[in-house]
């Protein structure tokens, strides 16, 4: 299938057809620069008439997986999120993601199915810095959140995604005149199929995107996806979930990260929330073996070794039992923090 371009689509203040797409697509892949060649290969890869598009997952949770999406899918979660959050044609969006991965992607098939008017800028830190309108809709990681918060108003709606947000975002928020929330998803499913409210309302489950996408557990206690217009099969996740209704649910952690300490089930993504409080820098929590816990929480800290705040309101098994920095954490191809590859950096430097 070729899909089709919205009559009022506009990227970066031109309206543009197939044709016009195809031609600034091949000067981006021939002249841009790096982040521009990823737009410009997503667009020559989309508009053509394969009915897939190979997209690769980030690696935050293991090895990066090629993944053949339809892209009829595609063009179906677009839709979905356009349903909850009533967006109208002509929004004015703003994508300041890679185009490599699907977040970045999924804002460009938003816009060129919905018929947004889309602003797209070289990816970094603080994306609004530099820029002088507001904008409708904006797709952001927590990191850039963190150090967008001077300039945050400068979106009426974001979404958050790529992992959790810090505990104390809803504070670091309040009077910042946006609405806020949290995205749960995967490459798999196009992105989002589950959304939470972090600001000005805030809420602890995640609620799905329609009621055609529906959620249970499998026999450990994992979320399975119903999604028939995004998925051909349910998809199973390894996220331990506590199910509040047919589509809510709230994420306890990953089965793969539980720690086992004296019998008792840590989940470090519940440890992390905590510190994020506590601890400006990256960080991660961990198990490693312990003689008599079978094994115990650590806590290992990014840049030089330092003092921290005072744990409070931790229990018996979570509160870290060792801490350690390491200067600086290995990371996937997208950025993010390689948890595995770090920790065999610091082990190998003890």
């Amino acid at each position: 299938m070729i899909p089709k371009v919205h009559p009022r689509f506009k990227l970066n203040g031109r309206s543009l057809d197939h044709e016009g797409l195809m031609t600034v697509a091949y000067s981006y892949v021939k002249e841009g620069e790096d982040w521009e060649k990823e737009i410009g290969d997503f667009l020559l890869n989309w508009l053509d008439d394969f009915e897939v598009l190979t997209v690769y997952s980030s690696g935050s949770t293991g090895t990066p997986k090629i993944n053949k999406l339809q892209k009829e899918h595609m063009i179906n979660s677009a839709k979905a999120t356009n349903t909850w959050f009533n967006l109208p044609e002509e929004c004015d969006a703003l994508c300041c993601l890679p185009l490599s991965f699907i977040a970045g992607k999924m804002m460009m098939v938003r816009a060129l199915t919905l018929g947004w008017q889309l602003d797209v800028v070289k990816p970094s830190a603080s994306p609004f810095k530099t820029l002088r309108k507001r904008y409708d809709f904006t797709a952001l990681t927590n990191y850039q959140v963190l150090n967008s918060l001077d300039d945050i108003h400068k979106s009426v709606k974001i979404i958050i995604g790529g992992g959790p947000v810090a505990k104390n975002l809803p504070e670091l928020l309040k009077n910042k005149h946006t609405k806020a929330y949290h995205t749960y998803g995967m490459t798999e499913t196009s992105s989002h199929i589950a959304i939470r409210k972090i600001h000005p309302v805030y809420e602890e489950a995640y609620c799905t995107l329609t009621e055609d996408i529906t959620v249970k557990q499998d026999d450990r206690g994992c979320l399975v996806v119903h999604a028939p217009f995004l998925l051909s099969n349910d998809i199973v996740t390894n996220d331990i979930v506590e199910l509040t209704g047919e589509r809510n649910f709230k994420i306890l952690g990953r089965i793969d990260r539980v720690i086992n300490s004296g019998g008792v089930k840590i989940y470090p993504e519940i440890v992390e929330e905590k510190l994020s409080e506590l601890i400006t820098s990256r960080f991660f929590v961990t198990g490693t073996p312990s003689d008599e816990l079978g094994q115990e929480v650590v806590l290992v800290v990014e840049g030089e070794e330092r003092d921290l705040p005072e744990f409070k309101n931790f229990g018996k098994y979570e509160m870290p039992k060792k801490v350690y920095f390491l200067k600086e954490f290995k990371e996937t191809h997208t950025g993010k923090v390689d948890r595995k590859a770090s920790l065999e950096a610091l082990l190998a430097m003890r």
